[in-house]
């Protein structure tokens, strides 16, 4: 592998910011120091660049098997990197589901084949498969999923006795989509009597409500603290479900986790008017006040990371009348962009930004010498460039489904370089396909 030599790069790791040299040999960071002149293959000099972990994304829907004229294990991470996500974890609402064990390895040997990132993908759960979800290797997958709440595909788990027996015998985490599907159903029905078949976009937070949210999500508190399982709640998007969660506990030692997602933080119930069914996600992006909420609870520690829930569809999908088009909206390439805007505008550091996509993930997920900028930890590095504005266009959009929910938003900042596992994968603007991304670890 080849030696890369990192020169005067503003690092931003563990809340602190210092310029130094980092020198990355064989995959791994092997120095950090004011001054490095050892040789190497390749020099960079990020001279006015800031250094930071590359982002590790807890849920994306890369949509291979099953789903690929949508998206693919390749396209995707290829816009990942290119936005400075370095990991992922794929959830397993592909097609077929990711329900057997053998499902599970397929999707590995795809990635091994494909991917530019780092990857991991979750075992999934669904009413009947228990004997496979507990055969599951704490030590090589990141988790079981468990849809709380249909979404796109058909994994709803609603047998009580099934919630039962994954929360008290997986020792694995549990990340769940909450939303209470009776709730859903109600909603739909009441304004269905109303307005037929021509509801609009403008009602999908009135149908997948804030107590469809909270119903599901306090449920799955509930059953975790009854059972001391490991439970992380994916996509929080109400300010009331923030209050489920603690900020005095060490991550390290938390039973109980929290995800932000990035539309949850930026967009709000005033741009479906805009935006229209390109912004359509389950759970819906809700009101002004609880994108301010969310926030909140991202800084002073109650949700613990944010990732983007990446999940494309065809722009003639997406164009469809609102019952009929599908939730969900690719992100990854855009979200780092997107935080870092909100660092800008002043309302996150980039210390908060490193430790809610890069460390807190790591720590979340135990996974093995990855999320921090350390001697001896795998090299996977971004350098981003704080004064390089750009402006989000169908032109410069990698995502196989070709659109970008942030079209025509210019971002304050760029990405600049991006490492994999020692690999510089993506440099101003251009890939370096030679090597893939490998198979996350962890420390179980």
């Amino acid at each position: 592998m080849a030696t890369v030599l990192i020169k005067a790069a503003t690092v931003v790791n563990e809340n602190r910011r210092f310029v130094a040299d980092v020198l990355v040999k064989d995959g791994f960071i092997e120095r950090i120091d004011q001054s490095i002149n050892s040789p190497a293959d390749q020099v960079i000099n990020a001279e006015g660049l800031h250094l930071l972990p590359g982002c590790i994304d807890d849920q994306v829907h890369f949509r291979e098997p099953g789903l690929t004229h949508k998206a693919e294990i390749y396209t995707e991470a290829r816009a990942a990197v290119a936005g400075g996500i370095t990991s992922f974890m794929e959830m397993p609402n592909t097609v077929p589901n990711t329900l057997t064990q053998q499902l599970l390895e397929d999707k590995y040997a795809i990635a091994d084949q494909k991917s530019l990132a780092n990857y991991s993908f979750y075992m999934g759960a669904s009413n009947d498969n228990l004997d496979e979800v507990l055969r599951t290797d704490a030590a090589n997958v990141c988790g079981i999923k468990v849809f709380m709440g249909s979404s796109t595909g058909n994994m709803l788990v609603d047998n009580p006795k099934t919630l039962e027996n994954l929360f008290s015998k997986s020792p694995l985490l549990i990340a769940v989509h909450c939303e209470d599907e009776q709730t859903i159903k109600n909603n739909l029905a009441h304004y269905k009597a109303q307005l037929g078949d021509d509801i609009t976009i403008d009602y999908h937070p009135k149908i997948r409500s804030a107590e469809a949210c909270y119903l599901s999500s306090s449920m799955a508190v509930e059953l975790a603290k009854q059972h001391n399982a490991r439970l992380h709640i994916l996509h929080i998007s109400t300010a009331k479900e923030t209050e489920l969660f603690s900020n005095n506990i060490p991550l390290k030692d938390k039973r109980i986790t929290a995800e932000a997602c990035v539309h949850h933080l930026w967009f709000t119930d005033e741009d479906y008017a805009t935006k229209g069914n390109l912004i359509k996600w389950n759970p819906a992006v809700k009101t002004a006040q609880d994108r301010d909420a969310i926030l909140k609870a991202v800084l002073d520690g109650r949700i613990d990371v944010i990732a983007t829930d990446h999940a494309p569809h065809t722009i003639e999908e997406k164009a469809q009348p609102y019952l009929q088009a599908p939730s969900g909206g690719p992100l990854v390439q855009h979200a780092l962009p997107a935080l870092l805007a909100l660092h800008q505008q002043g309302k996150m550091s980039l210390e908060q930004i490193v430790e809610k996509t890069a460390h807190n993930v790591a720590t979340c997920f135990q996974i093995e010498k990855r999320g921090f900028i350390r001697e001896g930890y795998w090299a996977d590095l971004v350098l981003v460039d704080l004064n390089q504005p750009w402006t989000a266009t169908a032109d410069n959009t990698l995502y196989k489904c070709g659109w970008s929910p942030f079209e025509g938003t210019v971002f304050p900042a760029s990405i600049k370089h991006t490492l994999v596992s020692g690999n510089v994968v993506y440099s101003e603007g251009k890939f370096n396909e030679t090597n893939r991304g490998q198979r996350l670890t962890f420390n179980r």
